[in-house]
């Protein structure tokens, strides 16, 4: 499958600053809180799909397989509702490709169907199947992978040759090794991995299950030791906190940036805009477990989070403080009415396309050509997910903050682009 990359399109937006009384630091302070808290939430979500991913491969069995599902897909609660902390925040920008990349070609890690095809001009390693095979030629020299480590993920097979859908590592690496391909193409249904491509001896099915288990094991302790770095970035003395917080100005920049480009070029474009022009099923962002609706759902809580400044951790504990929704109220009432409304119709939207998947419509099936129930849940969160950036760009207006720039798509800025 190809790579999905934002546009170059992007929204310069800078206005003077007017005098505030509510104080800005706060508001960075709360912002950086909720980071720290998200990213706790996600490390300790994380652990848990660890410990299940240890019972797998200790002691294979269908229960033990889907108690690893059902760990990773509570630990994608939490950290999806991180991402709205991505493009202002170049830390979190330079590591999140290790944690979230996608989509992927999945034929570098394990085996794959027939239909899947092989090495292409694009990706001499599509097929490479790293878990069938010990070593291999990677840019000129031969690879050792008899002992498959999170050193040999992170540094050899992430974007191995310089592609970058070549994606080794993060919750969708993970994903695949425990759903497999879904194969059902617009058909409801995820993937359908045995839990026998775990067992050992004469019960193991598709070959090589003990190297199986080393990938999903040292996949999932990467995961770990980087959802601990970049907690660690938030937490009082951290790097990404003492950046929000050395520039004000610059710190609310981050903040819009951050709301804006994941309401626009990312979520509303990207990821559900481009997979409706092109009714391809693979434009799925968790396509193997057929999670795609919940990780749309929770973008738009983390962006409403933001502006609210405040956030429900995953024991119900609340994490709240002065706000964007603040500041706002002080120059513009109105249009802080405006924003919370359009945020809360965004999330309604998005909502509705997860409640309509969980009751069996699947996301694989609302992308196919000519379901107009379908194409009409999608484009109601794209919708409210546009009409909620066009509140930011006001809130950024009448906050005078310079710099902001919204990261654009394709499919939203210049559709005929994506079919050329």
């Amino acid at each position: 499958m190809k790579h999905a990359f934002l546009s170059s399109t992007a929204l310069i937006v800078a206005f003077a600053t007017p005098v505030l009384a509510v104080d800005k630091t706060e508001v960075l302070d709360t912002y950086a809180d909720i980071a720290a808290a998200k990213y706790e939430d996600s490390l300790t979500t994380a652990q848990t799909l660890q410990t299940a991913v240890n019972a797998l491969v200790a002691d294979p069995s269908a229960e033990a397989l889907q108690n690893a599902k059902d760990a990773w897909l509570a630990a994608r609660v939490p950290y999806q509702q991180t991402e709205v902390f991505r493009f202002g925040n170049a830390i979190v920008d330079d590591w999140e490709g290790k944690v979230n990349a996608w989509p992927l070609d999945e034929g570098l890690i394990d085996y794959v169907d027939a239909s899947y095809g092989g090495p292409s001009d694009e990706n001499e390693f599509a097929a490479l199947n790293v878990i069938a095979n010990a070593t291999f030629p990677l840019s000129g020299t031969e690879i050792d992978a008899m002992e498959i480590t999170p050193d040999l993920l992170e540094n050899t097979l992430q974007e191995a040759d310089g592609v970058e859908a070549n994606v080794a590592t993060g919750y969708h690496a993970i994903e695949f090794l425990l759903w497999g391909q879904d194969l059902n193409g617009h058909e409801t249904g995820a993937g359908q991995r045995p839990w026998t491509d775990y067992a050992a001896g004469d019960d193991c099915t598709n070959g090589n299950c003990d190297r199986r288990g080393e990938y999903l094991t040292a996949a999932t302790n990467l995961l770990v030791s980087d959802l601990e770095w970049m907690m660690a970035q938030w937490a009082d003395d951290g790097a990404a906190r003492a950046e929000v917080m050395s520039n004000a100005d610059a710190g609310l920049a981050a903040m819009l940036t951050g709301m804006g480009s994941l309401s626009y070029g990312e979520t509303a474009g990207e990821r559900m805009r481009l997979g409706v022009m092109l009714n391809d099923p693979e434009e799925e962002h968790s396509c193997f477990a057929d999670n795609t609706h919940n990780d749309h759902y929770y973008n738009g809580i983390g962006i409403q989070n933001v502006y609210l400044g405040e956030y429900i951790r995953v024991d119900g504990s609340l994490v709240k403080g002065p706000s964007l929704s603040d500041l706002v109220t002080e120059t513009d009432a109105t249009l802080d009415a405006e924003m919370q409304g359009k945020l809360s119709d965004a999330v309604m939207a998005l909502g509705r396309i997860k409640t309509t998947a969980e009751a069996g419509f699947a996301y694989d099936q609302m992308l196919e050509r000519g379901n107009d129930a379908g194409e009409a849940l999608i484009m109601g969160g794209v919708n409210g997910l546009i009409d909620q950036t066009r509140s930011i760009e006001r809130v950024i207006a009448a906050l005078g903050v310079d710099g902001v720039g919204i990261e654009g798509s394709d499919s939203l800025d210049d559709p005929d682009a994506v079919f050329q």
